[in-house]
């Protein structure tokens, strides 16, 4: 019997009252608020976590997963390569020569770094690499240049482009800086103009002769790797205390730092669409207490306890609140489809790191979102259910 009464009172009151319109329109703009919060919230988050991740993919390709480095002056020896080939089977290595330079066609001067690399081996480690060098076979000096060089310097295959290594050897009474002519071969893109226009590549037995280096001696190695996080770990243990390890990740780490507190306050500024939301709940529950203190009286007089009246309003708060994030998770994720699924908004592909919108929405933001949505409808129905199970039943009816 309570639970009719309080299901009957709470039908009763969602009904459209022409007598009073306006109690109606404040609850269907609280609903359309928190439909509107939920929906853009799920959005925004989607497109900050496929953003984000697109980042961390293009940035793992190229400062590579895990890096090998002298600690001291000096450099990484073949038969360290050789050991840790047999150690790690799993994982696939690179080592590389790397070389500040300053590039020059006609005029124009760009500065960057040429690394020198075993193509073969390079094209395991790195994916956009791979697909520059598998149709190409390159020679002692010629170079893989990257997409923004080339269109910066306007550069076909077969020209000629100048490379002046900042290391400079005596020459009498002067120093005179090294120069060397190299032929571009390919051109690789990674999405990231930054890496595509100071970025380099050559022949690993070209740039140790540039460097004057034995051929046995590297200025580190490359790593790719599935799970950097578990191996950098074993690697540590492995390597002689004149090397180190580091992860591609700790030189971003103020850029991902900078992302998370990004994400976060989106968050918090886009729950304030739910929290003005709910102060519609307020002022609907509110103005319904109001226009229905005669019958709450009537009905407290009648036997219904004030646990059943708090009730009645409480679970008014809630279905329109519930309504409301189910209908704002619906057309979030169907925008997500949408944008996610055609090509609706370009992105420029020298400024992103894809042409597309990434869209990735996890479980965890998901369940964040809908929680933090829940919990601001609650906080919103309580006071005006509470102030219902109040109301002063002599007072009302004396007045009525």
């Amino acid at each position: 019997m309570k639970k009719s009464i309080v299901s009957y009172l709470v039908k009763r009151f969602l009904r459209f009252d022409k007598e009073q319109p306006f109690i109606f329109l404040s609850a269907l703009l609280a609903f359309l608020g928190i439909t509107l919060g939920v929906m853009v919230l799920l959005i925004a988050m989607a497109l900050m976590n496929g953003f984000d991740k697109e980042f961390k993919k293009k940035l793992t390709i190229m400062n590579y997963p895990l890096t090998i480095l002298p600690k001291f002056y000096g450099g990484v020896n073949e038969n360290l390569l050789l050991d840790l080939e047999a150690k790690f089977p799993h994982l696939q290595f690179s080592p590389y020569v790397q070389s500040s330079v300053m590039i020059r066609d006609g005029s124009k001067l760009e500065g960057g770094y040429l690394f020198g690399v075993n193509f073969e081996d390079e094209a395991k480690v790195n994916s956009v690499l791979g697909e520059a060098i598998s149709s190409n076979t390159f020679n002692k000096f010629d170079v893989l240049i990257g997409k923004s060089l080339k269109e910066e310097f306007n550069l076909f295959r077969d020209d000629k482009l100048m490379y002046i290594f900042t290391s400079i050897e005596p020459g009498g009474l002067s120093m005179t800086p090294k120069i060397k002519r190299f032929k571009v071969r390919s051109v690789f893109d990674s999405g990231l103009s930054a890496y595509d226009k100071a970025y380099s590549y050559t022949t690993l037995e070209a740039l140790q002769v540039m460097m004057h280096m034995p051929s046995n001696m590297y200025d580190g190695i490359h790593i790719y790797s599935k799970n950097p996080h578990e191996d950098i770990e074993k690697i540590k243990e492995f390597l002689p205390i004149s090397t180190s390890v580091k992860g591609w990740w700790e030189d971003n780490l103020n850029f991902f730092a900078a992302l998370e507190m990004e994400k976060a306050s989106l968050f918090i500024v886009l729950m304030l669409i739910i929290l003005i939301a709910a102060i519609n709940i307020i002022s609907s529950l509110l103005m319904t207490v109001m226009n229905r203190r005669g019958e709450i009286a009537l009905l407290l007089s009648l036997g219904a306890t004030t646990v059943e009246i708090k009730k009645v309003f409480l679970y008014l708060g809630i279905i329109i609140g519930i309504a409301g994030i189910g209908a704002g998770v619906f057309l979030g994720l169907s925008g997500i489809w949408i944008l996610g699924t055609f090509d609706i908004i370009s992105l420029p592909k020298d400024v992103y790191p894809t042409s597309t919108l990434p869209l990735e929405l996890s479980l965890f933001d998901f369940t964040l979102i809908v929680i933090g949505a829940f919990s601001i409808v609650i906080a919103s129905s309580y006071y005006p259910a509470k102030k219902a199970s109040e109301v002063d039943i002599l007072t009302v009816l004396r007045n009525e």
